[in-house]
């Protein structure tokens, strides 16, 4: 008869439901210790030399025993490295560090702020309505937030230029920009993925479209061949380009703002114009994919969502675009690229619901 820590164990290394179950509560957890020890920058205290965790927590302000848990529980997943009573990195926590080249740290703090903490405390308002927690919050929703409340603005910029990080390397890594003339980024923030394209594509120019406040701060950006336009989508005319470009942007919004959006590109494109949707689509299979959690973000946060290909094809069809093909590139997004279609050159959706009616 085996004996009772022999038995244990051998429940313990069973799979089953209930191993299921726990994994997804647990992951909770540790998204919390990933999100805290990004806030109190971990990463930066731990150099090449092994650390304890009360000499990481003489450094970061963190109570010397709850470090040490929260860092055995992350080693576990591969975010940092644990051995004699010490930590090292892995190639995950050293993407903490504010110095890395494609440092997610303020990405990953934003998941750890007061006003991220209780929008999730309204998670059942979504799951009941189908809006976003958000509103609870501020009826006018999510970017009413950010416009209202400066510091909240200025985490979720670090936190989309953190994001944009790898992103942007990727994409240029997957997409020749060589021939696309002069490219609209049309809500394109600061402009950090635009101002990589015009640099690596020499015969390239460039147009960086977002609302006022937003064009004032990426303002040491321009030169003879990026220009800022301040505008909003949903109201004022779009420049006239050979492609646009938006990343990130359509995922934001409901079908009808997205399509709204879309139609505005339509209606301010050329016939031999390109549209290069930068998003992350999720797959038709069933398995675990980051994209399926950025989707209960968005249903969080904007009330937008993350889309598979026939929803982004659908999408462009109704704007009267086309879809002519998805670039896969090597972070979580894709390129989808679409031509206009001659066969209808106005936008269905203009019968619908005009753009600049939109609010």
């Amino acid at each position: 008869m085996p004996a009772k820590d022999d038995h244990h164990a051998a429940i313990h290394r069973q799979t089953g439901p209930f191993d299921t179950l726990t994994g997804a509560i647990g992951g909770m957890f540790v998204g919390h210790c990933l999100a805290s020890v990004a806030r109190f920058s971990v990463a930066d205290a731990l150099d090449d030399t092994p650390r304890t965790a009360e000499e990481l927590a003489e450094v970061t302000g963190a109570n010397p025993e709850a470090l040490g848990r929260v860092l055995r529980l992350l080693a576990a997943h591969g975010v940092f490295a644990a051995g004699d009573d010490r930590f090292t990195h892995t190639g995950a926590s050293r993407m903490l560090r504010s110095d890395h080249p494609q440092s997610w740290r303020d990405f990953a703090a934003t998941f750890g702020t007061e006003r991220t903490a209780r929008q999730l405390g309204y998670f059942d308002y979504s799951l009941q309505t189908g809006l976003p927690a958000a509103n609870k919050l501020n009826p006018d929703g999510f970017f009413a937030i950010l416009q209202s409340d400066p510091e909240a603005g200025r985490v979720f910029d670090a936190a989309m230029v953190s994001k944009a990080r790898i992103q942007v390397a990727s994409v240029l890594a997957a997409y020749d920009f060589s021939n696309c003339g002069t490219i609209a980024d049309i809500g394109g923030g600061r402009g950090h993925l635009l101002q990589a394209v015009v640099d690596a594509a020499e015969r390239t120019t460039g147009i960086l479209f977002d609302l006022p406040p937003v064009i004032e701060r990426a303002a040491e950006i321009a030169s003879d061949r990026l220009t800022l336009q301040a505008g909003d989508f949903f109201k004022d005319p779009l420049p006239v380009c050979d492609t646009y470009m938006l990343m990130d942007v359509i995922h934001d919004w409901d079908v009808e703002r997205a399509t709204a959006i879309l139609a505005a590109v339509r209606k301010a494109a050329p016939p031999h114009a390109r549209l290069l949707l930068v998003e992350s689509v999720i797959p038709d299979g069933p398995g675990p994919d980051w994209s399926k959690a950025m989707d209960i973000m968005m249903l969080v946060h904007t009330g937008g969502r993350q889309r598979t290909r026939s929803e982004h094809e659908s999408l462009l069809q109704t704007c009267g675009f086309r879809l002519e093909r998805v670039v896969a590139t090597a972070s979580d997004v894709s390129i989808l690229e679409a031509v206009c279609d001659r066969r209808g050159a106005a936008c269905k959706y203009h019968h619908r619901l005009d753009p600049a009616t939109s609010t």
